[in-house]
């Protein structure tokens, strides 16, 4: 995989986090594969209408700060990518909460769309000597 290609689905994956993006229905619809599932940090099973309208009415929330890290991306066939990533979420008061992430991306009809998306609750990541 090209830094070209790691640059473009870190793009599309961070994207995601942006609160422009969480807030729009049309953005995340053209993101979001009509059968996309998510595997939430909470346990619970997610389709891809209740992942827009929880984003959508996150939006009116207090902003969170997130940051991503130890992005790598894997390609599984020519039109399906594994993404994986780690989230450090900064919460309004101060604490941080971490999360493993995993997204699978297809290409479909000359766009590239989220059909899996799971987050895993995380311990902070330690630094390697």
């Amino acid at each position: 995989m090209d830094t070209d290609d790691v640059a473009h689905f870190q793009a599309l994956e961070t994207s995601l986090l942006r609160p422009e993006v969480r807030a729009s229905r049309d953005a995340l619809s053209k993101l979001l594969a009509n059968d996309f599932v998510e595997f939430g940090s909470s346990g619970r099973i997610y389709d891809r209408d209740q992942v827009i309208d929880g984003l959508v009415q996150e939006s009116s929330a207090p902003p969170v700060e997130r940051k991503t890290h130890d992005f790598s991306v894997h390609r599984l066939s020519e039109v399906v990518v594994l993404v994986t990533y780690r989230v450090s979420r900064r919460m309004p008061g101060g604490g941080e909460f971490q999360t493993l992430r995993s997204s699978v991306w297809q290409l479909r009809e000359d766009r590239w769309q989220m059909v899996f998306h799971q987050g895993t609750p995380a311990q902070a990541s330690k630094a390697v000597p």
